[in-house]
């Protein structure tokens, strides 16, 4: 029997009470109306679909979609209002060698639902199989453990509100987790603790600002839930890269309730964001589902249309017999974003988020996964194509992070414009500078934008996403304070969590007491933070760094709702210098547009008689030679920065005018001797920012003079 005669058959089942009119296929979901709300979900496999709703005490009703068109079962009910809850069961083949898995007896949540309500709760039930059996169908009801749907509308006022849109090379970004912001916040108050309402308040917005950022790049609030194997350890999913609702903000993080009140939450967070000049950013998980493998558990898309949304293993262009779901995302299943209803939920979801939630922009998790086709990497894929062409979606910022968990799929600097990427070459290449074990040749290709990776293809130096830490892997402090993870907690035995850290702890591993190690750590801190506000690109700052936030040495902190995640408020014992250091760093950059160019440095005059763009410095005061370059003792390098006139000209066409800077890195441990180049550009100048002891801000630089740079410190120079 095909879809189309099974919605034509007239039957009844045991708590079906209400008639279904016959409503519209489109849109997706659950649609509020007067008089009645409409149903629509995508499952053309499915012989037999019902939405269930439910009362406040697990009560359901089910109502059959007797309507069938193009894939969509729909119906409208009568006098359901917004905030009621709901699901859908889905009837249908039980044949999983062929990936067929229908089983009514699984409350599924809508794919396109806009809220979610309830937690999931690991049992037998939410599993499609009996308990070791997976060729077997499990009778089990599944709706006492799992979350619901709700139907939502929502009236915001939204006012004036309007996107900042700045420019990429203006931009600063801070990557934060709505709960570990301010779980912990003194000044926020108790109710308003880890919800969005909390990242609203001024004290965290107003610091956002003081520090110099933004945009914030908010960790997946898209509706997660928590691995069972994690349940089992007594962990949860913190960082929540485990989506299953791609229309709905996490229900966890809101202060007034999950029954639809968290929409209009995260909506006026955003309008606060916006009204302050910040951005906000999503990091989205679209790769993959929290169903996990074959054998994870039936929420939604595994009940609905497995055989649609997953990618699977293929020879010779078919699926291989028994059914094996391909996975390049490690986390068990693969997005089918070639397939045509994915592909179209993954666009409804980011045009959602943009016109209805107001959001800016989006970092793509594991991207290199949602491009293959035919499951070999393609940049001119169905996704990236659509939306290179989506005249929503083509203007908002698009971060790609440019990998997957396979071999192939690692592809920084082949993404095609608008879209920018995480460039961990400069994460690797700036900490192995700073640890003594980087040659400058290369320090000096990221510090003027990687130009290497994105030139060729005619992209711009901020297609470069720059950071040296972010959620995945040690903390700035400890990354000065430990060679090796500790993730103990994780309950993996240590064995979670990447061993290649380019990390060092300066004689000591974790804390000390010791005096000249705490500082030295911090001088590195703050070293790290300035050579990634001073480089081309796009600055990225992970919450916390600037004032010294600890993991205690774990790298894989992603099951750990505590403090070991949540960023500690209380003053830490100077590291507060870091923090001043970094908004040093990001007010100069925002000052000077010297700092912050959009073209690529061409290491010629920009006039007639001036001086390069740019000139790399030794030590010794002379332009750096191929000698100079090759030489790996050489831990000590200088960039002129040219400020007079830049190449980029002002957006009424006029030539800009800046102050030229000077900018001096030594990684060596031993104090350097420095030789200020004489020239005729530059007479004499001024420390502006400075992490060397001896050389405090204000001191002055005259050319051709001499003077000590610290080992292990930054030393910036501005032309007075």
């Amino acid at each position: 029997m095909t879809p189309a005669d099974a919605a034509k058959t007239a039957w009844t089942h045991e708590g079906e009470t209400k008639s279904v009119w016959p409503g519209r296929n489109y849109p997706l979901g659950a649609t509020w109306g007067d008089p009645a709300t409409n149903f629509a979900v995508y499952a053309p496999r499915a012989e037999r679909v019902w939405v269930c709703l439910f009362d406040d005490e697990g009560g359901e009703e089910r109502h059959p979609l007797t309507e069938y068109s193009l894939g969509v079962w729909h119906g409208a009910i009568p006098g359901v209002e917004p905030g009621a809850l709901y699901g859908f069961r889905a009837d249908g083949p039980w044949e999983p060698d062929a990936g067929l898995r229908f089983n009514p007896a699984k409350l599924l949540l809508d794919p396109y639902g806009k809220a979610v309500t309830g937690a999931l709760t690991v049992h037998d039930a939410i599993f499609g199989y009996e308990p070791g059996e997976p060729e077997v169908r499990s009778d089990l009801d599944s709706a006492p453990y799992t979350p619901r749907s709700v139907v939502v509308r929502d009236d915001f006022d939204w006012g004036g509100d309007a996107s900042p849109r700045r420019r990429w090379r203006d931009t600063v970004i801070y990557e934060l987790h709505v709960k570990g912001m301010t779980q912990l916040h003194d000044r926020v108050p108790e109710r308003l603790r880890g919800t969005y309402a909390g990242l609203a308040t001024p004290a965290i917005i107003d610091y956002l600002k003081d520090l110099g950022t933004t945009a914030v790049e908010l960790l997946p609030v898209h509706q997660f839930f928590s691995e069972p194997s994690l349940a089992e350890r007594g962990l949860v999913n913190y960082w929540g890269y485990n989506s299953l609702g791609f229309f709905a903000p996490h229900g966890a993080y809101s202060s007034t309730g999950d029954r639809g009140q968290q929409v209009s939450e995260f909506k006026a967070m955003v309008k606060s964001f916006h009204q302050a000049g910040l951005e906000v950013i999503l990091d989205v998980v679209y790769n993959h589902t929290a169903e996990a493998g074959p054998l994870g558990p039936t929420l939604s898309f595994r009940g609905l249309d497995d055989l649609g949304y997953y990618q699977r293993v293929e020879k010779d262009g078919e699926p291989v017999v028994p059914d094996t779901y391909w996975d390049v995302t490690g986390c068990g299943n693969t997005v089918d974003a070639t397939h045509t209803q994915s592909l179209r939920m993954i666009l409804d979801s980011l045009r959602y988020w943009v016109t209805e939630m107001h959001v800016d922009g989006f970092r793509f998790d594991l991207m290199s996964a949602l491009t293959r086709t035919n499951q070999v990497v393609d940049m001119g894929s169905h996704l990236i194509t659509a939306i290179g062409q989506d005249p929503v979606l083509r203007h908002v910022k698009l971060i790609a992070e440019p990998w997957d968990a396979s071999m192939d799929g690692y592809r920084v600097g082949e993404f095609p414009p608008p879209w920018v990427e995480w460039n961990d070459h400069f994460r690797d290449t700036v900490r192995d500078f700073w640890r003594g074990r980087g040659a400058v040749r290369t320090l000096a290709t990221r510090l003027a934008g990687s130009s290497d990776l994105y030139a060729d293809d005619g992209r711009s130096p901020y297609a470069s996403v720059n950071f040296i830490t972010a959620h995945d892997g040690f903390t700035l402090r400890d990354l000065v304070s430990y060679e090796t993870k500790h993730n103990e907690a994780n309950g993996e035995g240590n064995r979670d969590g990447t061993d290649n850290n380019r990390s060092h702890n300066f004689g000591v591993e974790g804390e000390t007491d010791d005096p000249g190690i705490v500082a030295l750590r911090r001088r590195q801190a703050a070293n790290l933070m300035a050579t990634l506000c001073f480089s081309s690109g796009v600055p990225m700052l992970t919450a916390g760094d600037e004032r010294g936030r600890t993991q205690r040495g774990n790298n894989n902190a992603y099951g750990q709702d505590n403090e070991i995640s949540w960023i500690d408020w209380q003053p830490y014992d100077a590291w507060l210098d870091v923090y001043e250091i970094t908004k040093c760093a990001l007010r100069l950059r925002r000052e000077h547009p010297v700092l912050r160019q959009r073209h690529w440095f061409a290491g010629r005059p920009t006039m007639k008689g001036g001086p390069k763009d740019l000139i790399w410095l030794h030590p010794a005061g002379r332009e750096m030679t191929t000698e100079d370059w090759n030489d790996d003792s050489v831990h000590t390098v200088g960039m002129f920065l040219n400020g007079s006139p830049l190449r980029s000209p002002s957006k009424h066409g006029e030539q800009i005018h800046d102050k030229s800077f000077m900018i001096w890195l030594n990684a060596g441990a031993d104090d350097v001797e420095l030789v200020l180049p004489a020239n005729k550009w530059v007479h004499e100048g001024e420390v502006v920012l400075s992490t060397n002891e001896a050389l405090p801000v204000g001191s002055p630089a005259r050319a051709g003079s001499s003077m000590s740079l610290q080992g292990r410190s930054v030393l910036v120079l501005r032309q007075r």
